[in-house]
């Protein structure tokens, strides 16, 4: 049962023309269909909750909604209590924060917004508005201005000076056209193993030699982040042979070659939304995140308890630290 809350609510500060926006594909969207803007909006909700509530609803579309941001521009609250008020208000239906990747091959990205809606919704609206193409279009950054064309942009250009004729020396007949391509995407991703982590440090000679076992990773579909990940992952803490190491890694670990799938028509977006958890920033399906919480979490709030650890990441602490003991041993 929902109880009104009757004392007097907070005003939120107005917001500063100075407030900082988000990158281009990150920050506040508003989501369709909400009701006109009344004094009684979220009358509903806890003094702090409406507090911020009203002081979010105000900020346009593409405003940074990080906590830290949040947090300097509403004084009454810390980093903490604007955290669980962003959750409590997504458990009542006003937001939820999502991450889509847009564009194709190595020029992926993800872009990460927080859906507002001053009118609350439920789960069910939220799933089916999320898994809509409305919404993947809304959350991918809008694309540049296009520059005007056309005969009154030719009249305005200033006329080209006439250039004398320079004459071309002589090329032998066989002579083959020089063709000045850059490094490629593989030879690239080697390349800057050694700029992240020194151990890894190649040369020329090396990039070259490896370059084609790393273009067979990028043939069967994968990501050149995908590549390094992989590449990088569980490195020894002393490595004397960097290319030697890499090598058989790019050996031993080359992926699967997938069938071919047909293309995606232009236009249509190949990627889905996916909802991060309020409390966590776990990624997840819309469906699978009631109240825009993960299971965990959603369990923790209904209680009121802490969710408890991941067995994995568990496991995981007690190996690292095992591996310090060994380190620190005498020899």
């Amino acid at each position: 049962m929902v109880i009104q809350h009757l004392s007097s609510a907070l005003h939120a500060p107005a917001v500063s023309l100075a407030y900082p926006m988000a990158k281009p594909g990150y920050g506040k969207r508003s989501a369709p269909g909400q009701q006109a803007r009344t004094r009684d909006d979220f009358a509903l909700l806890p003094t702090r909750e409406r507090y911020v509530a009203g002081f979010v609803d105000h900020l346009p579309d593409g405003a940074s909604m990080s906590v830290k941001q949040l947090a300097k521009q509403l004084p009454l609250y810390g980093q903490q209590a604007i955290s669980t008020a962003l959750k409590a208000l997504s458990v009542a239906g006003h937001l939820r924060r999502v991450r889509c990747a847009v564009g194709a091959g190595d020029e992926t990205r993800w872009v990460f917004r927080t859906f507002w809606s001053r009118t609350a919704r439920d789960n069910e609206w939220w799933t089916t508005y999320l898994a809509t193409e409305t919404a993947t279009q809304t959350a991918a950054p809008a694309p540049p201005p296009a520059r005007a064309e056309g005969p009154a942009v030719a009249e305005q250009a200033p006329e080209p000076t006439p250039v004398p004729p320079q004459r071309t020396p002589p090329q032998a007949p066989d002579a083959e056209p020089t063709q000045t391509t850059g490094p490629s995407p593989a030879y690239l991703a080697l390349a800057r193993l050694g700029r992240n982590d020194h151990r890894l440090g190649l040369s020329a000679h090396d990039c070259t030699t490896l370059e084609p076992l790393a273009a067979q990773w990028l043939d069967r579909g994968v990501t050149t982040d995908y590549l390094t990940s992989t590449l990088t992952a569980g490195l020894p803490a002393q490595i004397d042979s960097p290319a030697g190491l890499l090598r058989r890694r790019l050996i031993d670990k080359l992926p699967p070659r997938l069938p071919a799938t047909p293309s995606t028509p232009a236009g249509t977006p190949t990627h889905r939304l996916l909802v991060e958890c309020t409390d966590c920033g776990r990624p997840g399906p819309p469906e699978a995140l009631p109240d825009g919480l993960c299971h965990p979490c959603h369990t923790a709030h209904s209680t009121g308890a802490r969710p408890s650890p991941d067995p994995t990441q568990i496991a995981a602490v007690k190996a690292h630290m095992a591996n310090l003991r060994d380190l620190l041993k005498p020899v």
